[in-house]
């Protein structure tokens, strides 16, 4: 038997746990976390090439380097499929509005919200959105993100669009996270559109989603075949289901990934609207029929939940994931990161709400910021889980059991992030 070369053997794991099968999980398959006790991964050049119970690793592989993972759990790389990173300010006074009894749609409607950041990002050059938004990222690094999807909408004309968008490629300058961008202009009616909200969004179709779609021709994003996304928040006080149809079919003929937040305060029909439309995610989902849920289960697209943001308004009503599940959808979590209705930067702790108030099992949770968030992001052939011929994406968990993840709260845990920089700083 010839041997495997590989860069790096990762040795002595008490389990790996490969989230591994058919993409996306389904059903009872969710609930699989692919767990291998007392698991290997040999790794070279950044891909996989080995994984399995460690006897029959080691004996398979010829490593450069082994890393005694010391009894601890290894696990994918978390992503985070829905995320708004990349803004100027913060809105800590609307926080305690909302305390002292205030809804976000009230606040929205009195000009702030959305439109409160939307001043503070145009007053932002792309470096300054930036450098506010890198501490954010290595934070969300340092809690297990690997892979971060970020959206504009924050600009809502086409010069501030742009500028997010290069703020975007400045933080994939980095490399601290694989960043997939998505161009949310249609995130709520600016006021120079205040009147006539169809205008904007003959201004969305006709110029800021082509323009968008040029500069990612050129990016780097497009070298390395990760999609432009294009969303639209569909909702009362921000855009209509015709409306919304409009955005997302255009970013679709001009090659652009559909997205949409739906469902997110009222049901509007947008679910049935954007699977027509060949939408690859479907978020938030807070309001979403039983009707439409099944819509979803029939479909190829995701069903993205965000508990942080049902948190963090202090809510009872979460979606209803498990009703998802049952369905048969194909269910994700995300952050939501966002400076108004959700400011968290922590994969686990969204894993930790939905396992407690959405009744998630820890092995469900974590495919769902997994293999199935890499879908929703359409990257499932390269991430998402520890498969050979798959991106080296892992993370060493403090724990030995990974439902530690979602069990412990309020402590680092991971102890280390295995990817290409640690090949390169081993011996």
């Amino acid at each position: 038997m010839s041997l495997i070369d590989a860069d790096l053997l990762i040795d002595n794991a008490s389990q790996v746990v490969t989230c591994a099968g058919p993409a996306p999980k389904r059903g009872a398959a969710l609930a699989d976390a692919g767990v291998i006790p007392g698991g290997a991964v040999a790794v070279a050049g950044g891909v996989i090439v080995a994984v399995g119970p460690a006897a029959d690793v080691r004996a398979r592989v010829r490593a450069r380097a082994t890393l005694d993972a010391g009894g601890r759990a290894l696990i994918p790389g978390l992503i985070d499929c829905h995320t708004h990173l990349v803004y100027g300010g913060d809105r800590a006074g609307e926080f305690e509005l909302r305390i002292r009894g205030a809804s976000y749609v009230e606040i929205m409607a009195a000009g702030g919200g959305i439109l409160n950041t939307m001043r503070q990002t145009r007053e932002a050059s792309a470096e300054a959105l930036a450098s506010q938004a890198e501490p954010r990222l290595r934070e969300m690094a340092a809690n297990g993100a690997t892979t971060v999807e970020i959206k504009t909408g924050y600009g809502l004309d086409l010069e501030s669009e742009l500028r997010m968008l290069a703020a975007i490629a400045r933080l994939a300058a980095l490399g601290v996270c694989e960043i997939v961008p998505t161009v949310l202009a249609a995130h709520t009616v600016p006021p120079e559109f205040k009147d006539d909200p169809d205008g904007y969004v003959d201004e969305v179709v006709s110029h800021i989603l082509p323009a968008a779609a040029a500069w990612h021709a050129a990016s780097r994003f497009a070298a390395r075949g990760i999609r432009l996304g294009v969303d639209v928040f569909c909702e009362n006080h921000a855009f209509t289901v015709a409306q919304s149809q409009r955005v997302l079919e255009a970013g679709a003929r001009l090659g652009l990934a559909p997205k949409i937040h739906v469902d997110q305060f009222t049901s509007l029909g947008g679910v049935e609207m954007a699977l027509a439309a060949g939408a690859l995610s479907c978020d938030h989902l807070e309001a979403t029929t039983p009707a439409d849920a099944a819509r979803l289960g029939a479909s190829g697209a995701a069903a993205v939940v965000l508990p942080a943001c049902a948190f963090n308004f202090g809510n009872t009503q979460f979606a209803d994931a498990r009703g998802l599940v049952n369905a048969g959808a194909a269910l994700a979590l995300a952050t939501d990161h966002n400076p108004g209705s959700a400011p968290c930067l922590s994969l686990p702790l969204v894993m930790a709400i939905a396992c407690r108030y959405q009744r998630l099992l820890p092995a469900e949770a974590l495919n769902a910021v997994t293999i199935n968030a890499a879908h929703a992001l359409g990257l499932a052939d390269r991430i998402g889980s520890i498969e050979v011929g798959k991106r080296a994406d892992l993370l060493l968990l403090k724990a030995a059991d990974y439902r530690s993840l979602a069990y412990v709260l309020g402590d680092d845990p991971l102890i280390t992030l295995v990817t290409l920089i640690t090949l390169i700083t081993l011996p």
